[in-house]
């Protein structure tokens, strides 16, 4: 039965909010019109800067939030940065940077793990500051970080509140004291070491690698690099619902495939590489040896042609390309485009030109996903807008050809730090392909033995432990006993339903059980109960002798050699039963056979065989025969 399972993430995400001080009409509809205003200044002044960086999952955002429960109306975004925890402190700077250059905005920012800016300089808070007073205490303003203190004294510093402030009175605070509640130059230098090197930093976390990829995701990639996220996350979040659009490929044919450079985040491209996959051999996609020098190159291409597939598998055939015109159609897109020429963004492109086409497709594309649209139908999935651009941009696949001849290097050094990462060296004498032909599948069964051999009760299996793993020790009497003293003798109490370690362990197998330990009438009683339970289990062997579920296991007459069965068959006849006796199953070549279809069947996703193997320390090779599951054969 096909397993569906999706990997479990958790999405990390930050929130920020920037308040406008002074503030004399929060509640007005000129404040609206005020903030919505600081919202395009805001994105056009760093649209340079956002608009060709690499989200791993959403950019920066900003949109209107009304006043609500005693919080002024302010401007509020969100983002969902996932396993890139870059994405987060890009977005520290970049709101220091609004604040520094806006300095009528204050801004306050939190993620999953609340103030992380206070756990980032942890080591130099003052004793007074814990998770239970920080509410609303740090903010930037003017570009630096701030905190407002504790009265240290009751009624010392007649401005600070003996409480957590709210945020009227943390705005209030700012704009009288601003000079008072700057943070301590060691807790400003330990965020701002975290957040240095930015906006050249940007490029220090990309990776550049060539991947063997159809021509029309290469055409969609020089449009939207961004898209490779989507692609990424897409596959690395499958599961067997997705993988199904995979088996037979519609929108990236195989047959089109040409290299290519790809520019991945660090973070993209070690989830892409990490993930171990083997493709459905109907999709059409085939890997060289893994000694081949482009082995890489097509491995990448593989799956990430597999996330651009379950992207436009989601999406309805017959959707509309009317969203893109409607954005670029709002009034405010006319503000923001000609905001984007005042700070010189197209770097005095000439209009109409390929660059500047490429650097305005961008810009589209950015300000339709930050922007808050009261029309939510106008946001394109990822799919949608991968299909949009097939549609729309003209390629040529001798072109693409010709530029794989001239790519940019790829760069290594992140390889290799993944690989010794995962331990693999170079000076290995063994290659892969030897240890996967060398593999013993006798492991697995030894490895389920023991499993199964350990003590099991009702607190649960016990599973193999390693030799150099000591086993803790805990007596329970001394423990009772210490606590006896204390509260003094318990009262009797008996409950029928309570069984001790001593009673399970006599439950534990039929081999504990001692006719030497009962009374006669008690062996005689017992002797009976394990007759009449053999007497019912032969009767349920006839029964399933006319079934085919017999069918379903590997017996060991299907495995030994014809003449030591025909003997054991003669030796039937000869028993004189007269009754059709069912062949013994081969427990091990069927525990392993379950195990490997079980395995094949996860696709290289998480699943039971796979976490329970992993559990005994058993690592499976790759299934690389492409051929459908069958029952090994027994050496």
């Amino acid at each position: 039965m096909e397993e569906t399972m999706k990997l479990a993430t958790m999405e990390d995400t930050v929130e920020y909010c920037l308040f406008l001080i002074p503030d004399e009409s929060r509640d007005s509809d000129k404040h609206k019109e005020i903030l919505q205003k600081y919202i395009e200044r805001i994105i056009t002044r760093f649209a340079p800067m956002l608009v060709p960086y690499i989200w791993q999952n959403q950019p920066f955002n900003l949109k209107y939030k009304p006043g609500k429960g005693g919080v002024p109306a302010h401007m509020f975004g969100v983002t969902k940065f996932g396993d890139n925890i870059e994405d987060e402190w890009f977005i520290v700077y970049v709101i220091k940077q609004i604040t520094k250059e806006f300095p009528e905005l204050v801004a306050r920012i939190e993620d999953n793990d609340g103030e992380f800016l206070l756990i980032e300089a942890a080591d130099f808070l003052p004793k007074w500051l814990d998770p239970e007073n920080s509410t609303n205490r740090v903010f930037f303003c003017h570009g630096e970080l701030c905190i407002i203190p504790a009265p240290r004294k009751s009624g010392a510093e007649s401005w600070l509140p003996t409480t957590p402030p709210t945020i009227p009175q943390a705005l209030n605070i700012i704009t009288a004291h601003s000079e008072k509640i700057l943070a301590s130059e060691s807790i400003r230098a330990a965020v701002n070491r975290r957040i240095r090197g930015y906006p050249e930093k940007i490029q220090a976390s990309l990776h550049r690698a060539h991947c063997f990829l159809p021509a029309g995701i290469v055409a969609v990639l020089k449009q939207r690099p961004r898209l490779v996220a989507a692609a990424v996350q897409a596959f690395y979040l499958r599961d067997p619902i997705d993988l199904r659009a995979c088996r037979v490929f519609k929108t990236f044919l195989p047959e089109t495939r040409i290299m290519t450079s790809v520019t991945f985040t660090k973070c993209l491209y070690a989830q892409l590489v990490q993930q171990r996959f083997v493709p459905d051999r109907r999709s059409g996609y085939r890997l060289p040896p893994p000694s081949d020098p482009q082995y890489r190159a097509h491995e990448l291409g593989m799956k990430l042609a597999h996330g651009f597939e379950i992207l436009c598998s989601k999406c309805s055939p017959h959707f509309s390309d009317c969203k893109k015109s409607l954005v670029t159609a709002s009034p405010l897109w006319a503000s923001f485009l000609e905001s984007l020429k005042k700070n010189d963004y197209f770097k005095g492109l000439i209009e109409g030109s390929a660059q500047y086409r490429e650097r305005l497709e961008m810009a589209e594309n950015y300000f339709q996903l930050s922007v808050d649209w009261p029309e939510s139908s106008l946001a394109m999935s990822p799919g949608e807008e991968i299909l949009t651009l097939l549609q729309t941009i003209p390629f040529d696949i001798e072109d693409l050809k010709k530029e794989a001849a001239n790519l940019p290097p790829e760069d290594d050094q992140l390889d290799q730090l993944l690989q010794e990462a995962v331990g693999k060296k170079e000076s290995e004498s063994v290659s892969k392909e030897e240890k996967e032909q060398n593999y013993d599948l006798t492991e697995v069964s030894e490895s389920m033995k023991a499993f199964i051999s350990k003590v099991s009760t009702h607190k649960g299996a016990e599973l193999p432990r390693e030799p150099s793993e000591a086993p803790i020790t805990f007596d329970a009497d001394s423990f009772l006993n210490y606590f006896d003293k204390i509260l003094g003798p318990r009262p009797n109490e008996s409950d029928s339903d309570d069984l001790d370690d001593e009673d399970f362990e006599c439950l534990d197998s039929d081999d504990d059980l001692d006719f030497e330990t009962h009374e006669p009438g008690e062996e005689a009683s017992l002797k009976g109960t394990l007759d009449n339970l053999k007497s019912y289990m032969a009767q349920m062997d006839q029964e399933l002798a006319h079934t085919c579920i017999s069918k379903s296991f590997t017996t060991r007459n299907q495995v030994e050699p014809v003449s030591q069965t025909t003997d054991n068959n003669s030796d039937e006849e000869d028993s004189g039963t007269g009754e059709s006796v069912m062949a013994p199953v081969d427990v091990d070549l069927n525990l392993v056979s379950n195990i490997l279809e079980s395995y094949s069947s996860q696709a290289g996703l998480a699943g039971p065989a796979s976490n329970l193997l992993q559990s005994m320390g058993v690592q499976l090779p790759d299934n690389t025969d492409h051929r459908p599951t069958s029952k090994p054969t027994k050496n």
